[in-house]
């Protein structure tokens, strides 16, 4: 386990706040200071964790600090923001190579994420039960009588079937 300087140690902390696994901070340590670095390793700098519980007063009052601001700003990065939603997208998307099916259903899903569409909606009655339906029966009254049919044109007759008026 090789020693990590300043800022390495608070990107994990902060990254580690904003509930990515120590496999994805592991990864972008890599990819941002070029140190190769474990998930265990990773996982000592979350105070959440037991491998975290020896961690310094400075570094569990950073991820203290960075998990709240996370939280009380959820538009910024959380699940719940579409920002986030769209960059895991961007990932899988980069991922799928050339498969084109996934790629269409990535393109589809970012496509309804930026357009607002709601795919799936439930609808519920009062305090969430079911919806009340009531049925009425009622008797037709014929719209037309017999002798007033029998004047129409074939051409009326056949607009008023089509329009369920007979």
């Amino acid at each position: 386990m090789a020693a990590l300087k300043e800022p390495v140690k608070i990107f994990i902390v902060q990254s580690l706040a904003c509930f990515e696994t120590p496999q994805q901070v592991a990864d972008a340590v890599k990819q941002e200071y070029g140190i190769e670095v474990s998930r265990s390793q990773c996982q000592v700098y979350d105070p959440t964790k037991y491998s975290g519980r020896n961690l310094s007063k400075k570094l569990k009052d950073l991820f203290n600090r960075t998990r709240k601001d996370f939280r009380e700003n959820v538009e910024d990065i959380a699940i719940a923001n579409k920002a986030f939603r769209l960059r895991e997208l961007q990932s899988m998307y980069e991922d799928a190579g050339r498969n084109k099916r996934v790629k269409q259903n990535l393109l589809k899903q970012a496509f309804q994420e930026t357009d607002g569409r709601v795919t799936r909606q439930e609808v519920t009655g009062a305090n969430g039960g079911a919806i009340k339906t009531e049925n009425e029966q009622k008797t037709a009254q014929p719209a037309y009588s017999p002798d007033e049919l029998a004047k129409l044109t074939p051409q009326e007759l056949s607009r008023l079937a089509i329009n369920g008026k007979l």
